[in-house]
């Protein structure tokens, strides 16, 4: 029986942590990260401990935001008026954040408090909190003294947030303790148990652990037995297997405490910072081995005094996000690129201006997938095409697709005005078919018509793959008709539900050998323009082309110089591509919306820079003529 039931909880966890592994990816990867946020506090005062800010945009210069005044006020979410040590971590959503405090005033003694404070946010502005006080929420704990600096780190071994911090008992030793905040980040739910004690058994507190290829580092302090920073090592956060490391790694005879390591964005360098506390001042130093480190305060500069701190990087969106809350700091330059418009990997971008609620939105394909392994699609919105809000998955292919669960590609929009309301259809690549999908609200969410509406290549047509459609509607006729194809143009007419093809209207418009992909068709002054991709979106030269028809299906005419967009390695962008267009309602006014390989390092990815791509948006100009102007792809 007891075989039978560890069978059965295996099988659980296995099942939890594969939903898990399923989780739509959101906020910004490594690629996006520009900046950092250093939270910590500031002193022994009731007044200073209290969660502070500060930023950088090269991990060495920092200055405070909010004149080096509290972001948050300790006395609405502590027990003790006080907060310290504080911890934050990016969840693995990519856009949640999780902080944890020390619930303290050092007035009251070192030995006053029995509570820390979890925090989350997904914003890094707007914080929920919670208290937790040990010694109410859990048996067998009359004789704690304090419980100090908690952090936080994902246990990918279960799936969950593990919560770890120091307490002290009677007359005993300062041991690092661990238990797992539920799903909400509100509570522990399960029982403190010992993470790391040292074999010396002398006391430990600061835990700050990093994982590394696998390995998690546990860089702690000596309580009392020295003062200093000393490291250890686990393959499994909670196995109690720990290889300690000997000496210490700080780098100052001083006594040190609060240590935390970062890594420098977009490099293979750690710091390890920590707080020189006798002497009133932080101290840096740098490795990439987590092993040996070399002082660095030379580089460093600050214009505050910062206590046991942590630092995460943050991206543009976010950067900018703190410095509109709290104005820009002096002596910190804020360049904000414009390109790319979204955090995170996407690609084959389709862009719509919604009349029902008045916002752009962008519906791309879900990128740095494996062999382009997505199995989602997501919309974005946004009120002046600059800052975009994540409105979450639209489309399920696992969930919501039975006829095709994988390979979630290139998608496109319309809106349709349907008995005095609006409709959206969604159509989009599942499994190398292209299906519909119908909503009320541009953000959805989008019911799936039940079966594919192309399931197999064209009459005629040799290879290719039936994928990449494209919707537009004809100011003149009011028709709509979808466009599709890889290496082949397709086109069809829609029936007035916009879920079927009308029988017989399939026709092949082939523009000619450069047609790869990624078709696109507008309107403008009494000509239908055409545009595609031609080589494959792996390659660096992946570019849009352009030919005029005077009609929607054809035939194309290719104009001289018809090369709209192309790659800049004068500026490192490449892979520009599978594109769509936007005009600006009532206006003379466009814009190309397209992918290009991640920057800087998409160009050194090889074939993984064919799924690793991006969105950018840059204007679109006519000359007098109407001819397309080449576009100047920008950052």
């Amino acid at each position: 029986m007891m075989k039978k039931l560890s069978f059965i909880w295996a099988f659980l966890i296995f099942l939890y942590i594969d939903v898990l592994g399923q989780a739509y990816r959101s906020g910004p990867t490594d690629k996006d990260f520009v900046g950092y946020l250093f939270v910590y506090f500031k002193g022994n005062t009731k007044a200073d401990e209290a969660v502070c800010y500060a930023i950088s945009t090269d991990g060495y210069t920092f200055r405070a935001l909010n004149k080096n005044r509290p972001i948050i006020d300790s006395k609405k979410i502590s027990s003790s008026g006080g907060v310290r040590d504080p911890h934050i971590l990016r969840g693995e959503d990519g856009k949640s954040f999780y902080m944890v405090l020390t619930d303290m005033t050092s007035s009251k003694g070192w030995d006053s408090n029995r509570a820390m404070i979890l925090l989350k946010s997904d914003d890094l502005i707007h914080w929920q909190h919670s208290i937790i006080n040990i010694q109410d929420r859990f048996k067998g704990h009359k004789d704690l003294k304090r419980v100090w600096a908690p952090q936080t780190i994902f246990d990918s071994a279960v799936g969950k947030y593990m919560v770890y911090w120091s307490m002290k008992h009677g007359e005993g030793e300062d041991i690092i303790y661990y238990a797992y905040a539920n799903t909400d980040f509100t509570d522990l739910e399960e029982e403190p148990k010992v993470l790391f004690s040292p074999k010396n058994g002398k006391s430990c507190i600061d835990g700050d652990i990093v994982n590394k290829n696998g390995l998690f580092y546990l860089f702690y302090k000596t309580e009392g037995n020295g003062n200093g920073i000393k490291l250890a090592i686990t393959k499994s956060l909670t196995s109690g297997n720990w290889t300690e490391q000997p000496g210490y790694k700080q780098q100052t005879h001083d006594a040190v405490e609060g240590s935390s390591v970062f890594k420098l964005n977009q490099s293979d360098k750690y710091i390890l910072m920590y707080d020189v506390y006798g002497k009133g001042k932080y101290q840096f130093c740098e490795s990439t081995d987590l092993d040996s480190f070399k002082i660095i305060d030379h580089q460093i500069n600050m214009d505050f005094h910062p206590r046991h701190g942590t630092i995460i990087p943050i991206s543009r969106s976010e950067l900018k996000r703190l410095t509109d809350q709290w104005d820009a700091p002096k002596g910190i330059s804020l360049s904000f690129r414009k390109n790319p418009v979204l955090d995170g990997f996407y690609a084959d971008p389709d862009i719509l201006y919604s009349n029902q609620t008045k916002k752009y939105y962008l519906y791309p394909t879900s990128d740095g997938f494996n062999d382009w392994g997505g199995y989602y699609f997501k919309t974005f919105s946004s009120t002046d095409l600059k800052n975009w809000k994540d409105e979450g998955v639209i489309l399920d292919l696992k969930k919501d697709v039975p006829w095709g669960q994988r390979n979630a590609w290139a998608p496109t929009i319309t809106e349709k005005k349907v008995k005095g309301g609006y409709k959206y259809y969604y159509y989009f690549t599942a499994a190398q078919k292209i299906g519909v999908a119908v909503a009320d609200s541009p953000s959805g969410p989008f019911k799936d018509s039940g079966k594919p509406l192309i399931d197999s290549k064209t009459a005629g047509v040799s290879g290719g793959q039936a994928i990449d459609p494209a919707v537009f509607t004809d100011p003149k006729s009011g028709k709509s008709y979808l466009y599709w194809g890889n290496s082949y143009l397709a086109v069809a007419e829609l029936q007035s539900d916009m879920t079927s093809i009308k029988k017989g209207s399939v026709k092949i418009i082939t523009p000619d050998r450069t047609f790869r992909e990624g078709a696109y068709v507008i309107y403008r002054n009494g000509k239908y323009y055409f545009f595609w991709s031609e080589d494959d979106t792996r390659s660096q030269n992946y570019r849009v082309r352009y030919g005029i028809s005077n009609s929607p299906l054809g035939p194309i005419s290719i104009v001289r110089e018809n090369l709209v967009l192309q790659k800049d390695p004068t500026k490192g962008i490449y892979g520009t591509g599978h594109n769509s267009i936007l005009q600006i309602p009532e206006k003379d006014e466009w814009y190309i919306i397209y992918h290009r390989f991640s920057y800087p390092n998409g160009i050194k990815m090889g074939e993984a820079a064919g799924f690793h791509r991006e969105v950018c948006i840059d204007p679109l100009y006519f000359d007098e003529e109407g001819r397309v102007l080449r576009v100047v792809p920008s950052h």
